[in-house]
C-alpha cells in the first residue's frame, strides 16, 4: 500500500507573524473521502470551512505534523545566509523525517508531494532530500500548485493556514486588531507597523529582514531628523 504525504506552507510573505509548514499523511481511501468532503487549497475556502475541515483532517489522517517558524528565527537564518526557500526546505525535511519515522508509517511506501516555493523545482527538491534521513521508502515529488492538484497537499495547506490564523488571532488579542493580516500589502498592517515599530521592536512579531520593515524603520528615522 502506498501512502500519500502532502506538505505545504502558509505565511511566507507577511512582515508580521510566523511562517507555518504542515504535513498530512493519508491513504488512498482517505484521499477519496477528502475529495468528497471538499478538501481543497486553503485559499479557495472560507475561514469557517477551513476550521471545519481542519478538525476532520486531524481526525482522519494517519499522521500530521505542523511547524511554526517565528519572525526571529527567519531573521536569524537570514543573517546566517540561509534564505527563506532553504528555511522552508529544512522544515519540510523535518516534517518528512518526523512522519516517516513514526511506527505506523516507517515501513510503508510513501509518495511525498511538496508544494514548491522556488522557481527551480529540481534544486529545491534536492535541498529537501539532502536533509531527509531515510529515502529508501520514499518517492519525493516537487510541484508548483501542488496544493491545488493533490488532495494530500490541500489538506496540509488547510492545517498550515488554520495554524497561522490561530497564531495571528493570539497576536491580535495581545497587540490589538489593528495588526491586520500581517501581510505587507495590507494597509491595516502597514499602518500598525508605522505606528508601533519601536513600541514592539523587541517583541519578536516583526520580520526585520523584510523590505517593508526596513522601509518603515527608515521613514521613522527620517521623521525624527526633521
Amino acid at each position: 500500500m502506498v501512502l500519500l504525504l502532502g506538505v505545504d506552507d502558509s505565511g511566507r510573505g507577511p512582515v508580521i507573524g510566523p511562517m507555518i509548514l504542515a504535513g498530512c499523511l493519508i491513504d488512498e481511501e482517505t484521499e477519496k473521502e477528502f475529495k468528497r468532503l471538499g478538501v481543497k487549497d486553503s485559499k479557495q475556502l472560507t475561514q469557517k470551512r477551513r476550521e471545519f475541515l481542519e478538525t476532520l483532517i486531524k481526525e482522519k489522517a494517519i499522521d500530521f505534523h505542523v511547524i511554526s517558524i517565528s519572525p526571529d528565527e527567519i531573521d536569524q537564518k537570514g543573517k546566517e545566509g540561509i534564505k527563506l526557500n532553504e528555511v522552508e526546505a529544512l522544515a519540510a525535511a523535518e516534517i518528512i523525517n518526523k512522519i516517516n519515522s513514526a511506527s505506523n508509517a516507517g515501513s510503508s511506501k510513501i509518495r511525498v508531494v511538496l508544494d514548491c516555493p522556488s522557481v527551480n523545482r529540481t534544486a529545491w527538491r534536492n535541498t529537501v532530500m539532502m536533509k531527509v534521513d531515510n529515502l529508501s521508502n520514499l518517492e519525493i515529488i516537487c510541484e508548483h500548485k501542488a496544493d491545488v492538484n493533490h488532495v494530500a497537499v490541500s489538506a496540509a495547506s488547510v492545517l498550515a493556514k488554520c495554524q497561522r490564523e490561530k497564531e495571528m488571532s493570539e497576536l491580535k488579542e495581545k497587540y490589538g486588531k489593528e495588526i491586520g493580516s500581517g501581510y505587507s500589502s495590507d494597509p491595516v498592517t502597514k499602518k500598525f507597523l508605522a505606528k508601533n515599530l519601536k513600541k514592539h521592536d523587541n517583541k519578536g512579531i516583526f520580520r526585520k529582514s523584510w523590505k517593508t520593515w526596513k522601509k518603515a524603520n527608515n521613514n521613522l528615522g527620517q521623521k525624527k531628523l526633521f
